[in-house]
């Protein structure tokens, strides 16, 4: 028996190679397209999404920085503006600027609260009372803004009663209750305030014309400090 091998043979041999050879191959790019599939979003696409997400966060955070910072700058140009009425005040009424600067804020708060013009608040306390918060009348009128508490029971009774108004902050809740009450009743201030000092009969409206004079110069200095902020 000869040993040696045909030519055939070979050539048989040959093709039965590059047979298993080329199924490989094929296989291996099968697997490759597979993984591709498989794999996430191509890193540069990955990037560009996150540089978005980044931007548009950026953009929010930006946004609510400027919100807040805009709010504090209202806040501190409205103490500004509260302490020129208070050194004002204080001035004019020769009273410690500490306690006037704790009036403001009450007149301010319940202005707020109740719709009323604040500085009206604060010439209607700098007539009835000039910053003096236990002053008492004959007619037994109490506090700053020289409330009767017999004509106000309600409003009085919620606060705890008759001492309530002995407290600042308390009888301007209630002053400014009153004032809006009649302002709302009204439709306009002249009348409101002279029904707010029981004088709705004078026809020269003495009181309303006291207490708009005062506010107006209130008004003057609250309008110097915006000038020179």
């Amino acid at each position: 028996m000869n040993d040696a091998i045909s030519p055939a043979g070979s050539s048989a041999g040959t093709m039965n190679r590059l047979f298993h050879a080329t199924r490989t191959l094929f296989a291996l790019i099968g697997m490759t397209a597979v993984t591709l599939v498989a794999l996430p979003t191509p890193l540069d696409t990955v990037q560009r999404q996150i540089a978005s997400v980044i931007s548009t966060d950026s953009a929010g955070a930006n946004y609510s920085a400027g919100t807040i910072q805009a709010r504090d700058e209202s806040e501190a140009r409205a103490g500004r503006e509260q302490r020129a009425v208070a050194e004002f005040l204080a001035k004019r009424y020769r009273v410690a600027e500490e306690a006037v600067a704790g009036i403001v804020t009450a007149a301010y708060r319940a202005g707020g609260e109740h719709r009323v013009d604040p500085l009206l608040i604060l010439a209607v306390i700098a007539v009835e009372s000039r910053f003096n918060p236990v002053a008492e009348s004959v007619f037994g009128a109490r506090g700053l803004m020289q409330v009767i508490p017999k004509f106000h029971v309600d409003k009085v009774a919620s606060l705890g009663g008759q001492d309530a108004l002995l407290e600042p902050s308390a009888n301007i809740q209630v002053g400014a209750q009153i004032l809006r009450q009649y302002l709302r009743r009204f439709g306009e201030t002249e009348t409101a305030l002279q029904m707010y000092a029981g004088a709705f009969d004078d026809a020269n409206s003495a009181y309303a014309s006291k207490v708009l004079a005062e506010r107006a110069r209130i008004e003057q200095t609250l309008l110097r400090a915006r000038r020179a902020a």
